[in-house]
């Protein structure tokens, strides 16, 4: 039985390269070993991407095109592109053409291999500035010590998923999303792919610094309470260094030596570690009430075998 291959494509303002995404696309897709499916998903485009994407529609039965209402954001057009999709085996991919639709039957030999997510991982990055690979760089570090090493270092939403991944995304409702960490904190047998990322192939980005550092600022919040428990650390620090500072002052009283205004800054100090640590201990609750909050399952089952059915 040949598989169907669902293909995301998030769209903003991308009049510039509808086309060429969509020729290459098909002529990838087209070769593959099973039928496919070109989800676009169109994120309030205020260009001509609507009327493209009609036409789209209208010229090819492979695709589908899902219009927002309003803009969203990408990650948020991602997930309706994941609700809407029929395929076995699942493409996230963006319309700038920076990630190669050429790799995509790469990607599908290691899914058929047993790989349920297949990531892109890039090896360089064309067309990008300085700061930003400079910033790249110090982001994923900090989210790689922030997140244990979960997330996966220069890796984008650029994927292939397999439904039963796809399936347990769609059952997690949280509206702060940052879908490379969903993904990887999904579990299942995960695999990278390494290529070379292209500069974009016409127009700009649409993802300004704002969006950007938004974006990061979800991936931490999102799959870690360090940013809370630094309270914390900070506040025992605090009150460690008063205990010190006190010391120093019994020693130099004893010695003759009028501590001053230095006993006053010692009580600050040692208000501000207390005063901290207690922020902390509410933090550690709060961090507990937002895990709850999110409603993510509290387990993933990847297969269970000897059920009968029913029972």
């Amino acid at each position: 039985m040949y598989p169907l291959y669902s293909v995301i494509v998030p769209c903003y303002n991308e009049e510039a390269v509808l086309h060429e995404t969509h020729k290459r696309l098909t002529q990838v897709l087209s070769r593959m070993d099973g039928s496919y499916e070109i989800i676009y998903v169109n994120d309030g485009s205020r260009d001509k991407t609507p009327q493209i994407l009609r036409e789209l529609a209208a010229s090819d039965c492979h695709v589908r095109a899902i219009m927002f209402a309003r803009n969203a954001g990408h990650q948020m057009a991602v997930t309706a592109g994941l609700d809407y999709a029929a395929g076995d085996a699942i493409v996230i991919i963006d319309a700038d053409l920076q990630d190669p639709p050429e790799v995509i039957p790469e990607m599908a030999e290691k899914w058929k291999a047993g790989s349920q997510i297949v990531y892109g991982q890039r090896k360089k990055r064309d067309g990008e500035s300085a700061f930003k690979k400079i910033t790249a760089s110090v982001y994923y570090k900090i989210l790689s010590w922030m997140t244990g090493g979960m997330v996966p270092r220069d890796t984008g939403d650029f994927r292939l998923v397999d439904k039963k991944v796809a399936d347990v995304i769609r059952g997690m409702p949280e509206h702060a999303r940052f879908l490379r960490g969903m993904f990887a904190w999904v579990g299942f047998k995960q695999e990278a792919l390494l290529y070379d990322r292209d500069k974009r192939f016409a127009g700009e980005t649409h993802y300004p610094l704002k969006k950007m550092l938004k974006l990061a600022a979800d991936g931490i919040f999102s799959f870690s309470v360090k940013p809370l428990k630094f309270i914390t650390w900070m506040g025992m620090g605090l009150i460690f260094l008063a205990g010190l500072m006190l010391l120093t002052l019994l020693i130099l009283l004893i010695c003759g030596v009028a501590g001053g205004n230095w006993w006053l800054a010692d009580l600050m100090v040692g208000l501000t570690g207390v005063i901290l640590s207690a922020l902390g201990v509410v933090g550690e609750y709060i961090a507990r009430i937002y895990d709850e909050t999110r409603g993510r399952p509290l387990y993933i089952v990847a297969d269970a075998l000897g059920f009968k059915d029913g029972e």
